[in-house]
């Protein structure tokens, strides 16, 4: 009898501290979240642009380029006109008007920069500090050897 008890004792000691340790490390868990500094945020994609890249007279390929950007949800909500007709504008004129990128000799291109820079003017633009971060989803050259017409 008494081996009986120990055994329900110890089973009852067992599930009552699996049950507790899950509630705290569930509680931790959604305190971590409530406190991340992307709670809130919502995540909107641009559509891909392609951008020209032009010089002495000849387009010598092009940049095709999309961005993710970070936004509260709430403001989004209630914005007349959504932040990402201003990040297209503004990453095609950044990276169009770009007279550092050497053709002949393409090397990494400065990502955090062109980020930086798309968001400054995006907020500049809509009078706000609207987007939180602007993310690279895709970047890419193609030359205009390997752009076919038709």
């Amino acid at each position: 009898m008494r081996y009986t008890l120990l055994g329900f004792w110890i089973g009852a000691v067992a599930l009552l501290s699996a049950y507790f340790s899950g509630i705290w490390m569930n509680r931790q868990t959604l305190m971590e979240i409530a406190e991340s500094p992307q709670a809130g945020m919502d995540y909107e994609k641009t559509r891909a642009i392609s951008v020209p890249m032009i010089a002495d007279g000849k387009v010598h390929g092009y940049v095709v380029a999309q961005f993710v950007y970070t936004i509260d949800g709430s403001t989004l909500s209630t914005l007349a006109v959504p932040p990402s007709p201003f990040i297209i504008d503004e990453a095609f004129r950044a990276i169009y008007n770009d007279h550092n990128i050497d053709f002949t000799d393409l090397k990494r291109y400065d990502i955090d920069g062109l980020t930086k820079l798309i968001r400054a003017n995006v907020n500049a633009r809509m009078r706000g500090n609207l987007v939180h971060d602007v993310l690279v989803e895709e970047f890419s050259f193609f030359p205009s050897s390997m752009v076919h017409a038709g």
